[in-house]
């Protein structure tokens, strides 16, 4: 059986060093700021200083991956004896994994015996990551790149997500709340709660009171909905104190451990801002 590598892409929020202890290939979002010619990978600037550039009220603006960098990236593989099976960003949310679609079809035309499978996980951050992490327990078992696809298309409708920001100014430029609302929800302390719909969407599911107020949120999800036994991630825009916080939350309230804290890159944080936090666990729901 001819073995086979999988791809992700660098929305899934796991650091260049994570992706290849993992043996995972990656292909990466860009960024630029407004008014400025230079274009980042993801982790080309280094946290801190990107979100201290969007404190300043620096605006950075993403790019998805095109299908030319797929297609150089996946004909690599199968020119060295691999099939390839990319579990990528929600197409709810980006048009990365088409353009991984457009490669792979044009790919098979020349390469009709290789196998290539796109997974599109409806998901982002560290979601992604979850599921890649599940996916990879089941080949390292010996499932085959179709057993491996097949597993995560029964999966991923049960990675949640809950996220919730410390400043709503983020999501007003996002055009997911109006100018209103965010001025009054910032002066009143107001924290929404968010999640990643069944259409691969970000959509607020509530509202509450003060940062502490919201990390108790995300963490009462969890207690509703998780599978006994779920990974738990946690990912975070420049305010790890804050997802220590929800990892000891979690931990006295359910007994679940953490297993990942990362950080929110900039091709998620561009949208989200600093302070956000985001939680991810398996569920009997989204």
């Amino acid at each position: 059986m001819k073995d086979y590598i999988i791809y992700t892409d660098s929305s899934c929020d796991l650091s260049r060093e994570e992706l290849r202890k993992r043996g995972v290939g990656c292909l990466e979002l860009t960024f630029r700021f407004d008014g400025e010619a230079e274009e980042y990978a993801n982790y080309d600037m280094p946290i801190g200083s990107f979100y201290q550039k969007m404190r300043e009220g620096g605006v950075a603006k993403t790019a998805a991956v095109n299908s030319e960098a797929f297609k150089t990236a996946f004909e690599e593989a199968i020119k060295g004896g691999l099939d390839v099976l990319y579990i990528g960003f929600s197409s709810g949310l980006s048009t990365t994994c088409n353009s991984a679609r457009i490669a792979m079809t044009e790919l098979k035309e020349q390469y009709p015996d290789a196998r290539l499978i796109v997974v599109d996980t409806l998901a982002a951050s560290a979601g992604i990551a979850l599921l890649i992490d599940m996916v990879l327990v089941e080949k390292a078992k010996g499932a085959t790149i179709e057993e491996a696809a097949q597993f995560a298309e029964n999966n991923k409708m049960k990675i949640a997500h809950r996220f919730t920001v410390d400043d709503l100014i983020y999501l007003k430029r996002g055009g997911r709340v109006s100018s209103a609302t965010a001025i009054v929800g910032n002066l009143l302390g107001i924290k929404p709660i968010l999640h990643v719909d069944n259409e691969g969407h970000l959509v607020s599911v509530g509202k509450v009171r003060g940062r502490h107020a919201s990390l108790v949120s995300l963490a009462d999800k969890l207690g509703e909905t998780a599978i006994e036994g779920t990974r738990v991630y946690i990912s975070h825009s420049d305010c790890y104190n804050d997802a220590v916080k929800l990892a000891e939350i979690i931990m006295s309230k359910y007994g679940y451990e953490v297993q990942l804290i990362t950080d929110v890159g900039p091709v998620i944080g561009a949208h989200s801002g600093p302070g956000t936090m985001a939680l991810f666990f398996v569920a009997s729901e989204r």
